[in-house]
């Protein structure tokens, strides 16, 4: 199994900058594609940010140019840099990882792993 644990979550005013953080751990063959997703009251869940294993980024538009994600693939790691805060930004935050797991000469097997999610409030 492999959990995820997200941390780095607060309150902080329009403007400002938090740092998530989401380490994998457990039986990791390999993590492919990571993301950060954000769910508001009253609101699904949808895609903030996403990397593929080799480091390439894709974001929703309504955070580029101010989130950033990134990944220690050593220490199965991902993050999600959050500068210029607006208060539509306020949700919880879930890391999510694509699991492959080695099937012998076949094709690995792939699952999904969700954090418990933290709580990113951004005040007016």
């Amino acid at each position: 199994q492999v959990q995820l644990v997200e941390s780095g979550g607060g309150l902080v005013q329009a403007g400002g900058s938090l740092r998530l953080s989401c380490v994998a751990s457990g039986s990791i063959f390999s993590l492919n594609a990571m993301g950060w997703y954000r769910q508001a009251p009253g609101m699904q869940r949808e895609l903030v940010a996403a990397i593929s294993e080799a480091g390439i980024p894709k974001y929703a538009d309504s955070v580029k140019g101010r989130f950033t994600i990134s990944r220690d693939n050593a220490k199965n790691t991902v993050f999600l840099q959050m500068n210029s805060l607006k208060p539509e930004d306020t949700a919880v935050y879930y890391c999510n990882a694509e699991h492959a797991v080695p099937q012998g000469l076949g094709a690995p097997l792939l699952y999904d792993y969700w954090g418990q999610g933290t709580q990113v409030t951004v005040s007016s």
